[in-house]
């Protein structure tokens, strides 16, 4: 029964686990819901007896709540969950957060689950790379961003890869970083855990676009972004800061603006769009066209073939563009959010077949320093120094010893790389179909009838 002092439970059916009436005639229904609208979501369970005249109209309500919290059987209920535990990210409490919130919810919905708290690095690619795909219907990922670029890397190197990347993955944020998290939940939601939780029992499948980066012989994939420069300083030189969470993010930014170092590279682009009014306007059509998938699909036949060849590891260039100004920073990836603070893929769609190059000229620290005012919302899109490249491919080659390269938040050499996009290979569980970060036009920049 819910505390005393909820005097009336309301909560959306969606925020429904479970309804059953059990064998000795008592109606149970357990769900998550908010005791007051700023309050974190709450396990609530609720029971009571069914009198025997009853229990057929007992039963047809379980039935029938239970068709609508699962949104009409699109969604199977009882969801055959691996669950990865980092027991180092972040301030490194995520198995205590597992045992005290998620895997409360996730036995309310009676989820079926195989834990594995990860003892060393690269543990959950040696789990993903061997995982028998029919056992699971998703697996979630404890962590920041690293387990979940451990589980693509596995899944790249698993007897059947095509398969295993149907596999929907799914984040719980306990890290420093949880870009993926934000995007698929939102900003507001993006670090709360017992939300991703639901998606995870919940959410639909969503197709997303990885990347493959190709480093001489070496090929590794990439789900979120690289960077070079200022934001692979950023992200790579402020390990020691991690215990201060995301903030660190916040700090490392502000050391860099104030070396406000040139990064040393060439950068080759096979640009599609660049037009930047152009991109937002593509973004509101795609988004008016997205339809949440549902678990039905998953059981479509499924590929099995090898993975996508590579296309441009050794592409001539001839008709690619070249970025010849000063360079402050390259960063490209996919989901606008990188971080609460800054949204710096704005225009990022899950599956359109690109890859969003953001490169930043070199200017002054004031200018840089004016940028984070809005970052959260993208305001830096705008500004005349920040270009914003829509390409299949791109190549970045250093011309120094001395920098960084961060793929997903993992240092790679500095050296010469190529990055390109494979649409739609992973599968994420999202609870819309689209990233979860609004974006549009300055009122400035709306077309008027005039020049429409």
């Amino acid at each position: 029964m819910p505390p005393e002092k909820w005097t009336q439970i309301e909560a959306p059916v969606r925020q429904v686990l479970y309804a059953e009436v059990t064998p000795n005639n008592t109606l149970e229904v357990s769900l998550l819901a908010r005791q007051k609208t700023k309050n974190p979501l709450t396990l609530v369970h609720i029971s009571g007896n069914v009198q025997e005249a009853d229990q057929d109209v007992a039963k047809s309500f379980v039935t029938a709540l239970m068709q609508s919290a699962y949104d009409g059987k699109c969604v199977e209920p009882r969801r055959r969950l691996k669950v990865l535990v980092s027991p180092k990210s972040g301030p490194g409490k995520g198995v205590s957060i597992y045992h005290e919130k998620v895997e409360p919810i996730l036995k309310a919905a009676h989820c079926d689950v195989d834990l594995t708290i990860t003892t060393h690095q690269l543990h959950a690619l040696e789990i993903a790379k061997d995982l028998r795909l029919d056992r699971y219907d998703a697996i979630a990922t404890m962590s920041g961003d690293g387990l979940v670029y451990e589980v693509v890397n596995g899944f790249a190197k698993h007897a059947e890869p095509m398969r295993a990347f149907r596999l929907p993955i799914t984040p719980i944020p306990v890290g420093s970083g949880n870009g993926l998290a934000l995007n698929i939940l939102g900003s507001k939601d993006g670090y709360d855990v017992t939300v991703a939780t639901l998606n995870a029992i919940k959410g639909r499948p969503m197709n997303i676009d990885i990347f493959s980066v190709t480093q001489g012989d070496q090929r590794m994939f990439s789900f979120f972004s690289q960077a070079v420069g200022l934001m692979a300083d950023l992200d790579l030189g402020t390990e020691h800061l991690r215990f201060l969470g995301s903030t660190r993010f916040v700090v490392g930014f502000l050391q860099a603006v104030a070396k406000n170092k040139k990064c040393p590279v060439k950068l080759h682009m096979k640009v599609v769009e660049s037009d930047k009014v152009r991109m937002v306007e593509q973004l509101h059509e795609a988004r008016s066209k997205t339809t949440p998938a549902s678990d039905l699909n998953v059981g479509e036949p499924l590929p099995t073939d090898a993975l996508p060849e590579l296309k441009y590891s050794n592409a001539d260039m001839k008709d690619w563009v070249t970025f010849d100004k000063p360079i402050l920073y390259v960063y490209a990836g996919k989901g606008p959010l990188v971080s609460r603070d800054l949204m710096q893929f704005p225009v990022s769609l899950p599956n359109d077949g690109l890859i969003d190059v953001v490169v930043q000229e070199v200017s002054g620290r004031g200018q840089m320093l004016k940028a984070m005012d809005g970052a959260e919302k993208g305001a830096q899109y705008w500004m005349d120094t920040q270009h914003y490249f829509k390409a299949e491919a791109y190549h970045i080659e250093p011309i120094s010893s001395k920098g960084l390269l961060s793929v997903d938040g993992e240092s790679y050499p500095f050296q010469p790389f190529t990055v390109e996009v494979h649409k739609g290979l992973a599968t994420l569980l999202s609870p819309c179909g689209h990233y979860q970060a609004d974006f549009d036009l300055p009122h400035s920049k709306v077309p008027t009838a005039a020049t429409a």
